[in-house]
C-alpha cells in the first residue's frame, strides 16, 4: 500500500518586480512510497529536493499536480485541514534542530505533546527511544549537535505520527554525531515508521530502501 503518492508535481516560484526571476523548481514529479518504507531524496542544492519534501509534507501547495496521503488528495484541503493532517500523521525533523533554548530536552518534547490526542507514549519514553534518558534535564546548549538532533527526533514523534519527514537531519553534524543519528533513524524504520529524508549524506542514502534523485526539478535514475 502506498502511503504517499505524487502525480505530475509542478512548482513555479514567480518573482516580483521589474527584474523578477521565475523559478521552475519541480517539473512533473511522480512517485510512490509504500507504507513502512525508508526513502531518501538526493540531488544537488537548488534542484528541487526540499521543495518536493515540503509538498509531500503539506507545508506548501504545488502549482500543478497532486499529493496523496493515504489516498487523500491533500492539495484539495484547506490550510486548516492540511495543518490538522500534519499534526496527526506527520512528524518533521529539520537540519537546524529548532529546539527552544530555555527549555530542557524533556520540556522540548513535552511542549510538542501539549495538543496530542494520543498520549500512549510520554516524553520520557520518547527520549529513551533515542537514547537520551540521561539528558532529560539538559538544555540544548549543554548537548552536542547529535544529541540536539535526537531530541528533535523525539519531539517529532510526540503525536505518534505514521510518517517522519526529515530535511538534512545530519547536515549540521560531525561524522560521529551523524552516525549516532543515523542509528536511531534506522531503529525508527525498523519499528514501522515511514521515513522520508532529504540528504547529502551518502551513508544515509545507502541505507535507504528507495532513493529518488532530483535534477533540474525532475526525477532521474539514481
Amino acid at each position: 500500500m502506498s502511503i504517499i503518492k505524487t502525480e505530475n508535481l509542478e512548482k513555479i516560484y514567480k518573482g516580483k518586480g521589474k527584474n523578477a526571476v521565475t523559478t521552475h523548481a519541480l517539473r512533473g514529479v511522480s512517485l510512490e512510497i509504500p507504507q513502512g518504507a525508508f526513502a531518501c531524496i538526493i540531488g544537488k542544492s537548488g534542484h528541487g529536493k526540499s521543495t518536493l519534501l515540503n509538498l509531500i509534507g503539506g507545508l506548501d501547495n504545488p502549482t500543478a499536480g497532486r499529493v496523496f496521503i493515504y489516498d487523500e488528495d491533500i492539495t484539495q484541503l484547506s490550510d486548516n485541514k492540511r495543518a490538522q493532517l500534519r499534526a496527526k500523521k506527520i512528524g518533521f525533523v529539520f537540519q537546524s534542530f529548532n529546539l527552544l533554548e530555555n527549555l530542557t530536552a524533556l520540556e522540548n518534547v513535552q511542549t510538542a505533546m501539549l495538543f496530542a490526542k494520543n498520549k500512549a507514549q510520554n516524553a520520557e519514553d520518547l527520549l529513551a527511544l533515542v537514547g537520551l534518558s540521561d539528558k532529560a534535564n539538559s538544555k540544548p546548549a549543554q548537548l552536542s549537535g547529535g544529541q540536539q538532533q535526537r531530541v528533535a527526533i523525539a519531539r517529532a514523534l510526540a503525536n505518534s505520527p505514521d510518517i517522519l519527514i526529515m530535511d538534512e537531519p545530519t547536515g549540521n553534524l560531525d561524522s560521529q554525531s551523524a552516525e549516532e543519528v543515523l542509528e536511531h533513524i534506522l531503529k525508527l524504520h525498523k519499528s514501522g515508521k515511514t521515513i522520508i529524508v532529504v540528504t547529502h549524506n551518502d551513508d544515509l542514502a545507502q541505507k535507504a530502501e528507495m532513493v529518488f534523485e532530483v535534477k533540474d526539478g525532475k526525477l532521474t535514475d539514481s
